[in-house]
């Protein structure tokens, strides 16, 4: 399934003044862009210069559901995640996102100021695009998501990562998310994990936690002049 040369998406600012650093948010299955849109206020970054870009997936047909065709980042071939990866679409996906990132760097963002969140699909897609280190970026949160793939051992520029999971996710089970934090940890990168008692989706706590984990990853790479 082509990917548009750049993905449309939603696109919100915080501060008052131009932005110096970017979050770009994609969404989980048969959402859209606007999906975590009024998250942004809620993660308490208005005296920061922010822009949020949460990009559209475009819609493909889904085996698991059917060949249904829904907004979605790659197909999901089976109930196993883990199985019947559909390696190919994930990696059209990061590279859709990368174009992103490169758009954000050549309107004056740092690389190591963009960060890259996602949701479920949205998380393994985050996670495949700041992992393959095509940029030095400032970070990666990934939430309810999963490992499909292997990692490289971390070098000294890779990414700081804050992983969320809920204990009762039955989409995206808990276990998933925490074979992936321990991989990522054996594998040298910097994880900040975070669980929390509900299914699949966000709470207050996870976004408040959020917020605090943005606001020190760009106080921590302050742009040079």
């Amino acid at each position: 399934m082509p990917f548009p040369p750049i993905l449309p998406a939603v696109r919100c600012e915080t501060g008052t003044h131009p932005p110096d650093a970017a979050v770009i948010w994609l969404h989980g299955l048969g959402a859209d862009g606007h999906d975590f849109e009024p998250v942004i206020g809620q993660l308490e970054l208005a005296d920061l210069a922010v822009r949020f870009v949460l990009p559209h997936a475009p819609a493909m047909p889904v085996t698991v559901n059917g060949g249904y065709i829904m907004p979605a980042w790659y197909d999901i071939r089976s109930s196993d995640l883990t199985a019947e990866v559909d390696a190919a679409g994930i990696d059209r996906a990061a590279d859709a996102i990368d174009r992103l990132v490169e758009r954000e760097a050549m309107r004056g963002i740092e690389p190591r100021r963009i960060l890259l969140a996602g949701f479920s699909q949205g998380a393994v897609v985050a996670l495949r695009c700041g992992l393959r280190k095509p940029h030095a970026i400032g970070g990666i949160i990934a939430l309810s998501g999963y490992l499909p793939f292997a990692v490289e051992q971390a070098d000294a520029e890779a990414p700081p990562l804050f992983l969320g999971h809920g204990i009762h996710d039955t989409i995206v089970p808990f276990a998933l998310g925490d074979r992936a934090r321990r991989l990522l940890q054996d594998a040298g990168y910097r994880v900040s994990w975070h669980s929390w008692p509900i299914d699949h989706g966000v709470c207050p706590e996870e976004i408040a936690g959020i917020g605090r984990w943005i606001r020190r990853r760009l106080q921590q790479e302050t742009k040079q002049p």
